[in-house]
C-alpha cells in the first residue's frame, strides 16, 4: 500500500508542467532556486533498482547461493572488514552530501564546492553505488556485482543529466568546477567535463 501511494505521488509530480530549463524537483523543494533538479524518473529508478538488487542479493547470498562460490576462497576476516569499510564510506558520502545540499542554507544560489563536494561531484550517487558494492562484497555474489554494473550505468545517466541542468543554471561556475573535481572517484581528474 505504501509503495502504491508513493508511485501515485510520483506520477502526479511527473505530470506537472515544469520549467524546461530546470529538472524535476520534489514538492518540498520547489521554491529552492539553488537546486537544478533531476530527471523525473531518477527517484523511481533508484527504488526499482534497490528492490531488484535486494531480491537478487538476498536470494543468491542466503538461499540459492548460485554465484557465491568466491566466498569459499576469500576468508571471512578479509570479507567482513572490506565490506564494512565500503559500507561506512558509502553512508558517510551519502549523508554528508545530502546534508550539504538540503540542510545548509545558502544566501544566494551557487555551486556547492565544499565538504564532500570538494572531492567528488556526485557524492550521494557515489555513496549509493558503494552501498551496492559493499553488500556484494559481503556475500561475494557475482549476480549482485553484475547488477552493480547496471546500477552504475543508471547513476552515470542520472548524473550526466543533472550536470547538463547545472551547467544551464550556473554556467561557467559549474564548468570550472567540473574541470577541478572528479565526477565519481575522489582524486581522479576529470577526463572530460
Amino acid at each position: 500500500m505504501i509503495m502504491y501511494i508513493y508511485f501515485q505521488e510520483k506520477l502526479c509530480d511527473m505530470t506537472e508542467n515544469e520549467d524546461k530549463t530546470r529538472g524535476h524537483t520534489r514538492g518540498k523543494h520547489k521554491g529552492r532556486e539553488d537546486l537544478a533538479g533531476e530527471h523525473k524518473f531518477t527517484d523511481i529508478g533508484q527504488l526499482i533498482l534497490l528492490f531488484i538488487f535486494l531480491v537478487v542479493w538476498s536470494l543468491d547470498s542466503f538461499i540459492l547461493k548460485f554465484s557465491t562460490f568466491l566466498s569459499e576462497s576469500i576468508p571471512i576476516y578479509v570479507t567482513i572488514p572490506l565490506g564494512v569499510i565500503v559500507l561506512i564510506i558509502s553512508g558517510f558520502l551519502a549523508f554528508a552530501g545530502l546534508r550539504k545540499v538540503f540542510k545548509e542554507v545558502r544566501e544566494k544560489p551557487g555551486v556547492v564546492t565544499s565538504g564532500v563536494f570538494a572531492y567528488c561531484r556526485h557524492p550521494v550517487y557515489f555513496g549509493s553505488i558503494l552501498l551496492y558494492v559493499g553488500l556484494s562484497i559481503l556475500a561475494w555474489s557475482l549476480l549482485a556485482f553484475g547488477l552493480c554494473v547496471v546500477i552504475i550505468i543508471f547513476y552515470e545517466y542520472a548524473a550526466t543529466y543533472e550536470e547538463k541542468l547545472l551547467v544551464k543554471q550556473f554556467g561557467q561556475e559549474y564548468s570550472d568546477y567540473q574541470k577541478k573535481v572528479s565526477k565519481w572517484i575522489p582524486g581522479l581528474k576529470s577526463i572530460k567535463k
